[in-house]
């Protein structure tokens, strides 16, 4: 029998703080619920923020919450060869574009179309890329690529999306004990042409995460709701690649004093900062409702 598979996925670009512990916490519980694994990944594809030291950092922080996982730990760094197979195959289908426009020269675009007011923008609030780039000569792209021009991969959405040629949905659960789920349609669309690797990374967060839970078995993604938008472009991707798509659960962010979710700069907030204060693991599962 095949079993259920749970992944906790940190960056180590910064401490771990309660909405991390939030996270590993309940993926924990989950898997043990249910007699499954519980992995741990460290995300590392962005080489100048990650960090060896904050990497460790994240090790001691699980430890001391009790948090346990299987060995060995994937580090995504280690696997640009895999997402860069995978990124070719989406360039040899004419399915992603090299996108030279950097962000001012993006704004300066919109601006300078007289639409400003009413450019689309995706989930993040950014606005959708212009997508000028598609228009280029083939022999164009190449000059500019050879000569050093700045650039990332995009994914033509509306190549991608009539490829797919059929409505995509995922599963999600509703509630923390992973009892009732519902199938929620996918909307890739939103986004429009994400990036899906840079110049001289060959992948992004959405193309390595696919790819990872594919080569990890991941059955069930749980992960914050910050993310909740972000399954409709993994969904997408997971179809174009002939990849298996987990179940998700998007649960609840736990808020800062503000109001905000809880980022990497909230040092009152940090794990680290937490246990030199004499806080205990328990009181840290108080703090996020998971006693």
């Amino acid at each position: 029998m095949t079993l259920l598979t749970f992944r906790f996925a940190p960056s180590p670009n910064g401490a771990l703080h309660l909405g991390h512990a939030y996270s590993a916490l309940l993926n924990q519980r989950l898997a043990r619920a249910v007699g499954g694994r519980l992995l741990l990944r460290i995300e590392d594809i962005d080489t100048a923020r990650c960090t060896p030291e904050l990497e460790a950092g994240i090790y001691r922080d699980l430890e001391w919450l009790g948090v346990e996982w299987e060995r060995p730990v994937r580090r995504q760094s280690e696997h640009f060869f895999e997402y860069g197979a995978l990124l070719d195959r989406l360039i040899g289908e004419d399915l992603a574009y090299p996108a030279f426009m950097s962000r001012g020269e993006i704004r300066a675009f919109i601006a300078d179309s007289g639409k400003a007011a009413d450019w689309l923008r995706d989930p993040d609030g950014a606005p959708l890329y212009p997508g000028a780039d598609k228009a280029l000569p083939a022999g164009e792209r190449k000059r500019r690529v050879a000569e050093g021009t700045p650039f990332s991969w995009r994914l033509d959405m509306q190549a991608a999306m009539a490829r797919a040629g059929e409505r995509l949905f995922w599963t999600e659960f509703a509630d923390e004990m992973l009892t009732t789920f519902r199938e929620v349609e996918a909307r890739p669309q939103d986004w429009g042409d994400v990036v899906i690797a840079r110049r001289d990374i060959p992948t992004s967060y959405h193309l390595a995460v696919v790819a990872d839970d594919a080569a990890q078995g991941v059955s069930h993604v749980v992960r914050g709701m910050d993310l909740y938008q972000a399954a409709g472009v993994q969904r997408l991707l997971q179809h174009l690649l002939g990849l298996p798509a987990p179940r998700y659960f998007h649960h609840r962010l736990i808020l800062g004093p503000d109001g905000r979710k809880l980022s990497k700069s909230f040092s009152d907030t940090g794990l680290s900062a937490l246990r030199a204060a004499g806080a205990t693991p328990g009181d840290v599962r108080r703090m996020v409702g998971l006693e």
